[in-house]
């Protein structure tokens, strides 16, 4: 079974933030909260965690990963992006979006789109998802725990921890966290596309 930190959600203690990145730095696969619910995450390289949350989840070579960061500073190293869109990104991150980009070669193969060599990225806004990433100091790979047959993310760490407890190797209570999908925006063509309507507005992309 895995383990279960309970960590504040808005002033996260230091000491289980830095716990739970040894837990990361091992190669394990984590339970964190974001701002749109709970996800599943390890780091980049971790070529065996990335295949534990593929079962997890039932995933295929066609699912966009995101890579969670804690700032654009980490952007043009993992993604093509023109001043237009780092413009349109900058404006509005933090924040419930997720932006589609062309993965570098700095990104593993088995984390881009099979077909379109996309990855997703995001600078999430809940404060234990970026302690986290602050105290990683790198980019997490991250999909939002939707477990199989369900269309929501999963909300309550009690109820993850009695479904898929013995998948994972930590999961860090952060709260019971209410369903807010993050807008999709996909930024690999000259003009944006929307690609899910979430929490975030819409209006400065269309």
């Amino acid at each position: 079974m895995s383990q279960l930190f309970h960590i504040h959600p808005d002033n996260p203690q230091p000491r289980l933030i830095n716990q739970a990145v040894e837990y990361l730095n091992k190669g394990s696969v984590i339970v964190y909260p974001t701002d749109s619910g709970y996800a599943l995450g390890c780091r980049l390289e971790e070529k065996n965690a990335l295949e534990r949350i593929c079962r997890i989840r039932q995933l295929d070579g066609r699912h966009n990963f995101t890579l969670m960061c804690r700032d654009l500073s980490e952007l043009s190293t993992y993604s093509h992006v023109d001043n237009t869109a780092f413009r349109l990104i900058k404006n509005n991150t933090p924040g419930s979006y997720t932006f589609i980009l062309k993965g570098t070669k700095e990104v593993p193969r088995r984390l881009l789109n099979e077909k379109r060599k996309t990855i997703g990225l995001r600078v999430p806004s809940n404060p234990v998802a970026l302690a986290l990433l602050e105290a990683l100091n790198e980019p997490m790979m991250s999909t939002s725990l939707m477990l199989p047959g369900n269309d929501f993310t999963e909300s309550d760490p009690e109820e993850i921890q009695m479904s898929i407890g013995k998948q994972v190797d930590l999961i860090i209570h952060g709260g019971t966290i209410g369903q807010h999908p993050t807008t999709v925006i996909d930024l690999t063509d000259d003009v944006p596309v929307v690609v899910r309507e979430g929490v975030g507005d819409t209006r400065p992309f269309l």
